[in-house]
């Protein structure tokens, strides 16, 4: 038992002592609820990487053309934003299992 547990117990009894029980928490969620979340992250990741490949293809559409035009613009810094983009959806879930794992 946790001294968390022991305080909390402490605290909401009448009298001192553990006759009280606090509810501790299970630390895996519900069945049903892990499969609609796994489906919404999974569609979520799905869409951060066709929203990525969409964005470089677009700007190198619009790079393309500038060239073509002979007008000079920022593509690059465009798509480094893009890049960043999805560096980071392609390493979301690695970063996340490392800092609560």
């Amino acid at each position: 038992m946790s001294l968390l547990f022991h305080a909390a117990n402490f605290l909401v009894a009448d009298e001192p002592g553990p006759k009280t029980d606090v509810p501790e928490p299970k630390g895996t969620a519900p069945e049903e609820l892990t499969g609609i979340v796994d489906t919404v992250l999974g569609l979520v990741a799905w869409a951060g990487t066709a929203a990525g490949v969409a964005g470089v293809l677009i700007t190198g559409t619009m790079m393309a053309i500038s060239a073509k035009r002979g007008e000079s613009s920022e593509h690059m810094s465009r798509l480094g934003m893009v890049l960043g983009g999805c560096i980071l959806v392609a390493t979301a879930s690695p970063i996340i299992s490392a800092v609560f794992a």
